[in-house]
């Protein structure tokens, strides 16, 4: 009768389709913003500065960049992830005033 009852938890199961590991439309869509920004930025050099090396560098890392920023590891977060959750703590209430009272009735 035990057999009958042990529950089994699946692990390693994702619940979206994945283009590769960790990396899914969600991710696929804020490396996308995350790209064309980058590129905004890199055309604003090569609009002041003309150096096409610079603007590939620029534009290269930016795509290279976004994609690693979105992509999640084992613990299923990503570094945006995570600077969104160190954003919310940081906005977080964190300091708890003290009010002294005569606890013990010493006053």
């Amino acid at each position: 009768m035990d057999e009958d009852l042990k529950l089994y938890i699946p692990l390693g199961v994702k619940p979206e389709a994945e283009l590769f590991t960790g990396f899914g439309k969600k991710q696929l869509f804020q490396a996308l913003i995350g790209s064309l920004v980058m590129g905004g930025v890199a055309a604003l050099v090569w609009l002041f500065t003309a150096n096409v090396t610079t603007t590939v560098v620029l534009a290269l890392a930016g795509i290279f960049g976004s994609v690693m920023m979105t992509t999640k590891d084992q613990s299923n977060l990503s570094v945006a992830d995570q600077v969104q959750n160190l954003v919310r703590f940081l906005r977080g209430q964190k300091i708890y005033p003290y009010r002294y009272g005569d606890e013990w009735g010493l006053e």
